[in-house]
Formats: C-alpha cells, structure tokens, sequence
C-alpha cells in the first residue's frame, strides 16, 4: 500500500493523529530502521496522544475559565504564606479524588483566582471535568433558572462535574433561598464531587453572609470537617507584578 493510500484510509477514518504524524513517523523510521511493532507502536501513540488532547480542550472549553494559568507559573518570590508543599498537595489531586471539598481563603491580589483556576486546568489534563464560574454568575443563573422553571435542570449541571469552583464567595450575602440553593448544591456533591471556594471570609465568618442561621450551620457542617482549607496571607501578587514590570522598563 502506498504512502498516500495509507493517509487516505487514516483521514476517512479520522484517525487524524496519525494522519497528522506520519510523514515524520515515515521519516524517523527510515532514518532509524525500527521495527515494524515500533512503527505500529509509534502512530498508536500518535493518534493516542492526538485524541487526549482533544478531550481536554473539550474539557477545558466547557470549564469555561476566565484565565489559562499553570501551577508551573506561580510566584514564589512574593512574601505571600502558601508554600510548595500545600501547592504540591493541589497539584496531587487526591482531595479530588476523595472528593473533599477545597477553601482558598485570602485577601483581594494574594492569587486565590489564579490557585483556583490552576487546580481546575491541572483537574481537565488529568481527565476529570471542572466548571468555573464566579458567586455572582451562579446568582445571575440562579435566578433565571428559578424565573423560567429550571432550578432543578440548573442544580443537576452543577451537580455533575468531578470539580465545580465557586469564586468570590462573600462578595454579597446570600437571602434564605439562595443559601439553600447553595447547600442542596453541597449535598448532591457530597458523595464523591469536590467544591472548591475563593473567598476572603475565613469559615468562621460565612455568617456573616448567610441570612438564615440554620442553613449556614448546615453550611459549615458540609465544609469544616472534610474541607482542604488553605489560608492565602501576604502583599497582593498584582503590587509584586507591577514592581517587576516597573523594574524592567527601568533597566530597559
């Protein structure tokens, strides 16, 4: 079979990760004389690897996150508290796979978003599905969903992915119905399906944005004997950017 048959068959069959890879597969191996197997195990590999990357872009693009960080991207020059053994513990992952659910508590700047969304694009490579969405969005939801007889449909989305990221808890307090929302969301995740939240209010203080005090025990119950708690304190990131950028125009 000629080579432009071969390419012919793999595109008809979508098998677009070899189809992509085999001219240079066809060139390493004369050039290296490998095995037939090697061959075979090589455009395997190819299509393989072609097919994974797909998944995760689709896994990626449903997360819908604001920003496309990696752990490998954190500074660690900032006199911020969280060290590389807490961001080696995100990284692992196993809080998600027990699905315990993970609190960044920190001032506004000190990287809680950028943590926050490094975890969930690390959780999309690894497999697993991940939506993002600030507390302000999942209110806006919320309340069309309830308006246009939903609510139930909307709660099963958020009840699905391996990780659901709530970002910005606190910015405003939530009314009895919408607390409730929160904690029906809490326990259909409690059986295997982490939450993790961004805020500035330590679990303590969620009272203080809770309207019904019965609900927010109820809250804090689901969240402070399983939670990963990870408190964020030191100068904002945004300040030690801007100094590092202010010190490249001055050196330039």
């Amino acid at each position: 079979m000629s080579t432009a048959i071969a390419k012919n068959l793999m595109a008809e069959m979508k098998l677009l990760g070899m189809f992509g890879a085999f001219d240079d597969i066809i060139a390493s191996a004369t050039r290296d004389q490998i095995s037939y197997t090697e061959f075979l195990d090589t455009l395997l590999q190819a299509e393989a690897d072609y097919r994974q990357e797909r998944k995760t872009g689709y896994r990626i693009k449903a997360a819908k996150f604001t920003l496309r960080p990696a752990f490998e991207d954190i500074d660690f020059t900032a006199s911020r508290s969280i060290s590389k053994a807490q961001i080696k513990e995100l990284y692992s992952l196993q809080w998600l796979s027990e699905g315990r659910p993970v609190l960044l508590i920190g001032q506004t700047g000190v990287g809680k978003t950028f943590i926050a969304q490094a975890a969930g694009l690390h959780a999309c490579a690894c497999g697993k599905s991940v939506l993002y969405m600030t507390v302000t969005t999942w209110l806006e939801n919320l309340a069309l969903a309830r308006s246009s007889g939903t609510y139930l449909r909307y709660r099963d989305k958020l009840a699905r992915p391996d990780l659901l990221i709530f970002d910005d808890f606190g910015m405003r307090k939530l009314s009895s119905t919408e607390a409730q929302d929160l904690c029906e969301i809490l326990e259909e995740r409690s059986l295997g399906k982490s939450t993790m939240f961004t805020t500035q209010l330590p679990l303590a203080h969620w009272a203080e944005v809770i309207a019904d005090p019965v609900i927010s025990d109820a809250i804090r119950d689901r969240l402070e004997h399983a939670a990963l708690m990870i408190d964020i304190t030191g100068e904002s990131y945004r300040g030690v950017k801007a100094r590092k950028l202010a010190s490249k125009k001055h050196v330039a």
